[in-house]
This record gives structure tokens, sequence and C-alpha cells, in this order.
């Protein structure tokens, strides 16, 4: 069984996720986004869908304060409401609740408690293994060998530790949760209100537990005089003179084991609702995560771990359409297949392109096009996502496995974790000539191809090509490009602040609700060439020709003037590549 320290987690989310990521409303949803996603990964890591959300239905219970009233003190950030909870996470709650009971995962709060105790009861009246996933150190102390009760931290870089009985003594230099409980006691923490004793650190307080056995020694040890095993008299009379807040202290941090939550924890997963999740996720901009959270339970349910009951749910609940693979693997083409046909047409040159090139490239067929990647060195990053997009209801979209670990970085900005990519995901190299195979029709159909700062796109490609597909020649099988990064800067050359696809998207007024989901993205780069060519009728005017010729001036001209600017602003090294359009 999985506990979910929820409360832990939305502000690890909220304070690391960008906080661009928002809702049809405008509020932030990036705390939403971080738990459904760490949710899943969790559901995929231990192939068990019996999770809970536990929560704090009293941050600072009234039996705690009472015993230290400094407990969480510091952290009230409104004294009348008693609460320290920022406005734009508060608002973020209701939708993450009503996500998680949709999708059958049971939200535990008690009144008056903490997670932590509704954590601890569960982990004592459960008759299964327990994986407690919390930042929070407090919790090591549940950790018990004899339960088999263990905790899951998230680290940097999107990694986990995961920390069981026989790891403790390793990394705090204490045998058991027991113990660490005192040694966190000794050592304190400030950002809860625990003083600790002065002057003792984490590793003095290790030696000391080591050599005394429990903190009732340690103390005793320090009232007798006793000048071994890491007592000094200095430390002795600290911890003397700290004695009663050390037990209190510690009193503070034992978590209650008989709240009465109300879960039957044999009945867990409960039912996964797909109307409710539909109704939750509406225009909230999280139906990625939505999709990974319920593709990672319906994996689960099947295994053998999932010993809870999961109904099917009624016939007349519509699915939620997974929008990473909404029109399958395109192409009906076989990678093998794909690749075989663009060597031929590469070998070819493709000389032409198929229509009226003395046509304006306004008058064409404009697709959008779009990547989502594990980072922003095009020379290293590799393909997660990718759409071509001709309209809202003409979309094509792929999920690749990209063959390496997806950083949390890159997670947090697109939402695709490692385990989703590799168990959803279709192979790199096949996902590459496919994507080629697509730029090979699109030039061959004379249609343009429509990006926002594209040639980081393309750079992309060129390096996944040369990974996967080195006998595909990528510049061969280009279509027409049109850069809405570069256009933007040509129409609009005085317009102060961020050239970003949401600024910019904001500046010609196009709607992009779910700003790093590629097939959104590719949509609204395509709706502002189409703005970008009702304004400007010099650049609408332009034929193929001319349009491709024009960007690769324009961009040298605009990254010299950059490179002259941050020159002037002291960066004298600087450097901005002109290429257009790949680098």
């Amino acid at each position: 069984m999985v506990l979910i320290d929820t409360p832990a987690l939305y502000y690890r989310a909220f304070y690391s996720v960008p906080d661009s990521i928002v809702n049809d409303d405008g509020q932030p949803v990036n705390a939403v986004r971080g738990v459904l996603d760490a949710t899943a990964q969790m559901i995929r890591r231990f192939d068990s869908a019996r999770v809970v959300a536990t929560m704090d239905a009293d941050w600072r219970p009234a039996f705690r304060t009472a015993i230290l009233p400094e407990y969480k003190a510091a952290r009230v950030k409104d004294e009348e409401a008693g609460t320290e909870i920022p406005p734009d996470l508060a608002v973020q709650l209701p939708i993450m609740r009503r996500v998680l009971a949709a999708a059958g995962i049971p939200i535990a709060e008690v009144d008056g408690t903490e997670a932590d105790d509704v954590i601890a009861t569960m982990a004592a009246q459960s008759q299964s293994p327990v994986v407690i996933v919390s930042p929070d150190r407090d919790l090591l102390a549940l950790i018990d060998a004899d339960t088999d009760v263990s905790v899951l931290r998230p680290r940097k870089g999107g990694e986990w530790e995961a920390i069981a009985q026989s790891d403790l003594t390793a990394a705090y230099g204490v045998p058991d949760g027991t113990r660490y409980r005192e040694l966190a006691a000794l050592r304190g923490d400030p950002s809860d209100g625990l003083p600790g004793a002065p002057g003792i650190g984490e590793k003095t307080a290790a030696t000391l537990l080591e050599n005394f056995g429990s903190l009732e020694s340690v103390i005793k040890a320090a009232k007798a005089g006793v000048k071994t095993g890491g007592l000094s008299p200095k430390r002795a009379n600290t911890l003397i003179e700290y004695e009663e807040a050390l037990h209190k202290t510690v009193e503070v941090m034992r978590c209650l084991t008989d709240v009465a939550h109300g879960i039957d924890l044999e009945s867990i997963p409960g039912q996964l609702d797909r109307r409710a999740l539909e109704d939750a996720a509406q225009g909230q901009n999280i139906r990625r995560s939505v999709d990974n959270l319920v593709a990672a339970l319906e994996a689960a349910s099947t295994t053998p771990a999932s010993t809870g009951p999961r109904q099917a749910p009624p016939q007349s609940a519509a699915p939620i359409p997974n929008r990473h693979n909404s029109t399958g693997r395109a192409g009906d083409a076989s990678a093998g297949q794909a690749g075989d046909a663009l060597a031929g047409q590469a070998g070819d040159a493709l000389a032409g392109q198929a229509g009226d090139t003395s046509a304006p490239w306004s008058q064409a067929r404009l697709v959008g096009f779009d990547l989502e990647t594990t980072g922003v060195d095009p020379a290293t990053a590799r393909i997660v996502t990718a759409a071509f997009v001709e309209s809202a209801d003409n979309t094509r979209t792929w999920l690749a496995d990209p063959g390496v670990e997806i950083p949390e970085s890159a997670r947090a900005v697109h939402g695709i974790t490692t385990e989703f990519a590799r168990a959803n995901g279709a192979p790199a190299s096949e996902v590459v000539a496919q994507l080629c195979a697509v730029l090979a029709d699109l030039r061959t159909e004379g249609a343009v191809l429509v990006g926002h700062n594209i040639v980081y796109d393309l750079s992309v490609m060129a390096a996944e090509v040369r990974r996967h597909q080195p006998h595909i020649d990528l510049a061969a099988i280009i279509p027409t490009i049109v850069d809405t990064f570069v256009l933007d800067k040509q129409a609009d050359r005085f317009r102060r602040g961020k050239r970003t696809l949401t600024a910019t998207a904001a500046a010609w007024k196009v709607e992009l609700l779910d700003a790093h989901d590629a097939a959104a993205d590719a949509l609204a780069a395509l709706d502002i060439s189409r703005a970008l060519a009702v304004s400007s009728k010099e650049i609408a005017r332009l034929t193929r020709d001319e349009v491709m010729s024009a960007q690769g001036e324009w961009k040298r001209a605009q990254a010299a003037d950059l490179q002259a600017f941050l020159r002037s602003k002291g960066n004298t090294d600087a450097v901005v590549d002109g290429s257009w359009p790949m680098s």
C-alpha cells in the first residue's frame, strides 16, 4: 500500500513546477499537475493501485501546540485564518481533490490531525507492506522492519531515495525509527519550531545515541557526569538544561496511530469514474496528467499487487482521449518501410516541391509542428512528444520513449515522466522515421510547415535522425518553413517584452491554454502565422521561395542585433547563432 503525504508533495510541486501552467481561468495548476504525476509515478514504480492520498485536516493540531506552542508557528502567513497556504495554491486543492476522488484514490483526513497521523495509523493497520511517499524527514520515524514500513523521498533531478530500516544506520547513524525520532529531537528543526539542543547537530546526536542507546540514557549519563562517548561537560550541561524541551519535542513528533480515518483498507482502490474525471479535467489544463494517472491505474489494476476491487465504469461513461497518441502511430508504413522510402527520396534530393511555388505562402496548406523534448540543447535533447496540426480537429501526435531518463526540469515543463514514456511511448527510432515520413509527404504535397522558433525543433530532429536514421537526408525532405519567432520579430520589431510562444500568442491575441503540449503549441504557432499574414500584407505576399530566403536574412540580422546588444551591456564574449532553419 502506498501512502502519499499529499500536502508535502503539493507544496513541493507548487514551488518547483512553473506557475505559468494555468487553467482556463488563468489560475495556476502547477501543484495539481505535480501531485497527479507523482502519484502516477508511484503506482507504476510499485505496480500497485492501492494508493491513499492523506491530507492535513489541521496542520497545527491543538494537541501538539498544547505541548509545544511554537510548533510550526513561524509558518503562519495569516494570523487570523491561521493558515500557511498561499492563495495560488489554495485554489488548486479542490481541483486536485476532484481528480483523485474520480480516479478512485481515497482521500484520507481526520479532524484535528495532520496527514502524518493518518499515515501512521494506516501503516499500523495494514496487513501488507507499506511505502510512505514524502520529503518530510519526520516520517522516517515510522520506518519499521517488522511491519515492513519504508519511506520513499523525492530528491533533486527527479530521483527518489528509498529508505528502509536497514538503510537508517548508514544514512543517519541510528538503528531504527524510534532512535531516528530522538535524533531529530536532539538536532531540532527551526522550520517546524522544534528547538533541539543548541550545539548538537545530527552527527553528534547520532554519536550520543549510538554510545548510550537512547535519549533517556544520554540524559542520565549527562546528569551522572559521564565525560566519554561524546559527552563533554558543555554538552552535558546543555542536555540537562534542555531536557524538558527535548522530551516535549519527542512527544510532538510522535504520530497518533489510532485516528478514525473511516477507510476500509481492503477496499482500495476504489472505482475509477471516467465521466467524473472528464468533468474534473475540463478547462483545467491538466489533461496530460490525468491521462498519465489513468494509464498507470489501469496498468496496475491488472497486476497481482492490486488486490482491491476495481469495478469497470458504466458503459455510458465516455473514455478520456489519450492526446499523446490520439491518432495512433501515424503512417501506414512501419518504421523500417518509412526509413527505406525516405532513403530513396533523399537519394533523389527531392529537387522540387509540389504546388505553385510562385503563389504566396499564406495561401498554401499550413501545418503546425512542435516537439517537446528532454532538454534545451538540440544536440543532446531527445524527442518525447511531437505533433503535426492543421486545425484543432485535425491533429497527429506521437509519444516517444526517448531511450534516456527525462530530467525533472523537463518533466516539470511538459509533464511527461520517464516511466510514462517507457510504458506508453513508441521506440524513438520508429517515431523519428514516421516524423520524417510526414515531413517528406508535406514537402511533396507543397505544404508549408509552421512552428515557433522552429530552428530548435528542426535541430533536434537533425540530431535524432543522425542518431536513429542516419541514411535519411533531413535537409532534402524539409518543406517550406514559416517560423513565427522570426516573422514576429520582423513584423513587430520594436515590441518590448519576451518573444516566447506564450508571450507571442498573447501579443497576437491567439489562445494558448495548454502551453508545452506539442499539439497546443503547434496550433498556437499556426494561428499566429495566420494573424501575421492578416496584419502584414508585405509578409503575406511573399512566395514560398521568397519567405524562406527572407527568414534566413532576417534571422541573421536579428541574431547580430541581439549579439551587439548583449556585448554593449558588458557581455563581451556573447555569441548569438544566426543559423536558420537549423543550427
